[in-house]
């Protein structure tokens, strides 16, 4: 960090060795005087300014060092896990009573769920489980409904084709509304009437038992009409609607053509086949299926909320603790910072004090040399005091410690930081294993009364 002082070359600028011999020559200086000379001061003068030179770059650097170490702030962080570690358990326990409040209610809406289930079941007398219309088995019913309808559909297209001015186009159009209402009903009948006749009501028994009747009258008027519509448009363009209402009225059997009654049959078939299909669409005691869908979503929506708590008990663990590890290691990391410091600035200190020293020695070679070749010119004896060695004014920078960590208390502190942040991890995961606990324990709490 610090040159060396190079003598011959100073030497040499200053001509030392000729200003010697000149001032020797003439006997100067005397020998009585004092020390020193204009020459010597000139020397002296040199390797002084090299020290100030030198000793306002050492200053310098210690107010940087000692900006740094006050950075480091070491204060402020102790402050700060105390803080930390004052507040990071009771905030812990607030999030565990603010959740098990939240999961207590969502238990209160499982339990009037659950109640109303037994409740249902038992008077009801119901003894096998709901059926709820979910996963492949549901998605295969739906499909075959659709299927239906095309197939249908495409079938009876053909057949009204005859005789229709737009063709199979507009043969497709009659056969899809037929389609609609043949199919529809089905679905309507087995879906909201026919699974009336398992009620315990007589009544309500009674009145499911009919609307099964009332569905098959209404299948079979259907794909009649649809049949004599199929003949009766073959012949006539305009008017057919009419003429298949006087011919239902007057004789519903009275089909002429093997197609027509194949048109009837088919369509029946899978009118019958959609009443079935929509009768194992929902679970066929009225309002059983709700009371199960209100129940497993409650039991969904508090499973859910459960685990979403414990999940984020386990969040706000997971955070602390890594937060806790940040700080250890950001402690470590200014600690060696602080250490790293103090020996730099401790090195910067000793090689100003060896700059000093080499600077002391420089004066006296240069002093040598001048002093060497004035005695050599010289024909009186020299000066007494050039015997006598340069003695540099050593300067020792001052470097204010006020306030400043001494590396045993630090790390002392340090290990006590540490092992408080440790205690705390243990706190928080303690705390963290009771809350999961609690939430756990709601499961086991006594339902109401229904």
């Amino acid at each position: 960090m610090f040159s060396s002082l190079n003598v011959d070359k100073l030497a040499k600028d200053l001509d030392l060795v000729e200003e010697g011999k000149k001032r020797g020559a003439l006997n100067q200086p005397s020998k009585t005087a004092k020390p020193y000379d204009d020459v010597e001061y000139t020397i002296i003068e040199r390797v002084e300014e090299e020290k100030k030179t030198s000793q306002q770059s050492v200053e310098s650097s210690l107010q940087l060092f000692a900006g740094r170490l006050a950075s480091l702030d070491f204060e402020d962080q102790f402050g700060l896990i105390n803080l930390a570690n004052s507040s990071s358990v009771s905030d812990f326990k607030a999030e565990v009573a603010i959740g098990e409040a939240a999961l207590r209610d969502l238990k209160h809406d499982l339990d009037v769920r659950e109640n109303e289930y037994s409740w249902f079941r038992k008077k009801h007398n119901l003894i096998r489980a709901p059926r709820l219309p979910e996963g492949g088995a549901h998605i295969l019913r739906v499909a075959l409904l659709v299927f239906l309808f095309l197939v249908e559909t495409g079938a009876n297209g053909s057949f009204l084709a005859k005789g229709n001015e737009q063709g199979f186009f507009g043969g497709i159009i009659e056969a899809a509304a037929f389609s609609m209402v043949n199919i529809g009903v089905a679905l309507l009948a087995a879906i909201y009437c026919a699974r009336l006749v398992t009620h315990q009501n007589f009544i309500v028994k009674t009145i499911g038992a009919a609307s099964i009747l009332l569905y098959g009258a209404i299948a079979l008027a259907v794909n009649l009409a649809l049949a004599h519509y199929r003949e009766v448009s073959g012949t006539l363009v305009d008017g057919a609607g009419t003429q298949v209402v006087a011919n239902m009225i007057a004789n519903p059997a009275g089909l002429t053509d093997i197609k027509s009654w194949l048109l009837f049959m088919v369509g029946l078939l899978f009118s019958i086949i959609a009443f079935i299909d929509g009768w194992f669409v929902f679970d066929p005691y009225p309002g059983y299926a709700g009371v199960e869908k209100r129940r497993k979503s409650a039991r969904e929506g508090y499973n859910d909320g459960q685990a979403e708590r414990i999940e984020g008990l386990q969040d706000v663990r997971d955070e602390h603790n890594e937060k806790v590890k940040e700080i250890i290691k950001g402690l470590g990391l200014r600690q060696r910072e602080h250490r790293a410091i103090v020996e730099h600035r401790g090195k910067l200190l000793s090689l100003f004090a060896e700059h000093q020293n080499q600077l002391e020695r420089a004066c006296n070679q240069l002093l040598s040399k001048y002093r060497e070749a004035n005695i050599q010119a010289r024909t009186t004896p020299p000066p007494k005091y050039f015997a006598n060695p340069y003695h540099l004014e050593k300067v020792k920078p001052k470097v204010t410690a006020d306030g400043e960590w001494g590396d045993k208390e630090l790390s002392a502190s340090i290990r006590d930081a540490q092992a408080k942040l440790n205690e705390q991890v243990r706190l928080i995961g303690q705390e963290c294993e009771n809350g999961i606990l609690a939430y756990q324990q709601i499961d086991r709490a006594v339902k109401i009364d229904g």
